[in-house]
């Protein structure tokens, strides 16, 4: 999908958030700012809510949150209008060396190349929480997809919200919240984000159609709101794709063009990189799915094995599920998406 991603541009405010509890606690914390666990299933909105957080306390630009340099770091080394979002693929499963040559972080890490890879990470994020609020009250940083960080990690994640709780609130976003380790825990106000009702992500996408000004019915909002079963992010993406392909969002177009939603030939793609033995650019399209698509590991996972029922039989499909069956588990152990998901790629090219 070549146009600006409508996840992006029509971004919620938190007003516009589908969940009422959870709009009411961000709504409570812009005036009285404290740290923020937020729990939900993928696609629940958890990113875009702590977005329009900042955007509320801090008055941080649409196109400052748009560009993905800019709402982490500015170039100058401090955080861009006070907030700082830091996904955790930014971080695990990367080399030391794709790190240090982030633009995002490559000013934290100069002349610091001999420094272990956990000291790295600890340092741009002791940093990011020590620089002094631009507004003079307080900065904010979001730890995105925080189920994949070590414990190791969490120990120092820790001791920083200890040494600078006075002028930065930490946001930190996750599907499993048994994965953070109890002082982090305990240091986060719980805040809930179920999946979306049918009604709820109808209500969504006809905002955000009528501000595109394209024609649509019910019905066809109602279909893509039932294709995307709970997750928001897909519900916006399936509607886009299907305005794009047909200029409108009836019943007749969304029924015509659902099943191009599933990126059937960007996973065609991957899969026969990796049966061929290209495992970079196997892992070039798996980024694409998981950084420029907004997937989550098992939402890759989902869609590799729709496309292998299809491409595959006996022995082959079965070892495909034996490798996702793995691939699965070893994401719920907290470990991170890009690495696991990768580890299947390089086995489907073992015999290459």
């Amino acid at each position: 999908m070549d146009a600006p991603l409508w996840t992006e541009t029509h971004a919620p405010e938190l007003a516009e958030l589908p969940q009422d509890d959870a709009r009411e606690y961000l709504e409570r914390a812009v005036e009285e700012p404290i740290n923020l666990l937020l729990q939900g299933p993928p696609g629940s909105g958890k990113t875009a809510a702590a977005r329009a957080l900042a955007r509320e306390a801090h008055g941080v630009s649409e196109s400052s949150l748009d560009d993905s340099e800019a709402r982490r770091t500015s170039s100058g080394g401090g955080p861009d209008n006070d907030f700082v979002e830091i996904n955790v693929a930014d971080f695990f499963g990367r080399t030391k060396t794709e790190i240090k040559n982030d633009p995002r972080f490559e000013h934290f890490l100069v002349g610091r190349s001999s420094m272990s890879k956990r000291d790295m990470i600890n340092h741009v994020l002791k940093e990011s929480a020590s620089y002094a609020p631009v507004s003079g009250g307080y900065t904010t940083i979001l730890l995105d997809n925080a189920e994949d960080v070590r414990e190791d990690f969490q120990q120092a994640l820790r001791r920083i919200m200890e040494q600078h709780h006075r002028t930065t609130q930490f946001i930190v976003a996750t599907r499993q919240p048994t994965k953070l380790i109890p002082p982090i825990r305990s240091r986060c106000f719980p805040v809930s984000f179920p999946s979306p009702s049918s009604d709820e992500i109808v209500a969504v996408l006809e905002r955000i159609v009528e501000r595109e000004g394209v024609d649509y019915d019910d019905d066809g909002l109602e279909f893509v709101a039932g294709y995307a079963n709970g997750n928001l992010r897909q519900a916006i993406l399936a509607a886009q794709t299907t305005v794009e392909d047909e200029g409108e969002l009836t019943m007749s177009a969304a029924y015509e063009t659902i099943g191009e939603v599933g990126l059937d030939d960007e996973i065609e793609s991957m899969l026969d990189d990796a049966e061929a033995g290209d495992f970079t650019d196997a892992r070039s399209t798996l980024d694409d799915l998981l950084v420029d698509e907004g997937l989550d590991g098992n939402e890759v996972l989902e869609e590799v094995l729709r496309i292998a029922r299809k491409r595959y039989q006996g022995d082959r499909l079965a070892r495909i599920h034996r490798l996702a069956a793995d691939v699965d588990f070893e994401m719920h152990e907290g470990t991170s998406d890009r690495v696991h998901v990768s580890h299947l790629l390089a086995e489907l090219g073992r015999d290459a």
